[in-house]
């Protein structure tokens, strides 16, 4: 499975006023800052949280997905034009069952693989486990996103390898986009690997090689890691 180890893991008036919001509220060391979905409802919110925990976990090399707030960055992303499908030809014909080369196939545009997928997972937990997802203990929520990413499950609604896939995708787009977009609070995967953010000037140090870069992240809005 894709599992993306925390220490290998590679809009408008909106997002400024909540990114100015969240320089002033960086939550406390080791968990995200306070946020109250705003597409997502309890039940989805509650599978998202426990599913990317497993995408990124956090270890002792640094901060996982929920640690920087990757959750929010997805929920967030739902209201976008690309959650809308905004950004895609969705006039159809539709023929999922083309080759990849041709490109995304399906009439859902993403917050709908999510809402659907969610509930189609949830249902199929329910009914071979006796709870929904989020409810599940680890190892068996770790292999019920196995089976999802190989294919393994089938859902009337959404194919779960292409939920699976959207899902991981975001994850890891949460994990490393500037801070102002929800995730990668504290600048946590930045840190990871040694990326320094949105500084103005590099000019001092484009001819000194193999020398460690002291200066820690800097994001878009001026924010320091």
């Amino acid at each position: 499975m894709a599992i993306v180890p925390a220490a290998t893991t590679l809009g408008g008036a909106t997002t400024v006023a909540v990114s100015q919001q969240a320089i002033a509220d960086t939550g406390s060391p080791g968990k995200p800052r306070a946020y109250t979905p705003t597409y997502f409802n309890a039940a989805e919110w509650a599978f998202i949280n426990a599913a990317v925990d497993h995408l990124i976990p956090s270890d002792q090399y640094g901060a996982g997905a929920l640690e920087t707030g990757v959750p929010e960055f997805i929920d967030r992303q739902m209201e976008t034009p690309y959650g809308a499908g905004k950004l895609w030809y969705m006039q159809g014909p539709f023929h999922p069952d083309s080759v990849p080369e041709l490109g995304y196939q399906l009439s859902l545009v993403p917050r709908d693989i999510y809402r659907q997928g969610i509930a189609a997972c949830n249902d199929w937990c329910s009914k071979n486990h006796g709870k929904v997802f989020a409810e599940l203990d680890k190892a068996k929520q770790l292999e019920v996103l196995k089976m999802m990413e190989g294919g393994k499950i089938a859902f009337e609604t959404v194919p779960a390898k292409t939920f699976f896939s959207f899902m991981l995708g975001n994850t890891k787009e949460g994990y490393f986009a500037d801070p102002m977009y929800g995730g990668n609070q504290k600048m946590g995967g930045w840190k990871m690997v040694g990326f320094p953010g949105a500084r103005a000037d590099y000019a001092d140090w484009v001819d000194q090689y193999n020398v460690k870069y002291p200066y820690g992240p800097v994001s878009i809005l001026g924010e320091k890691g």
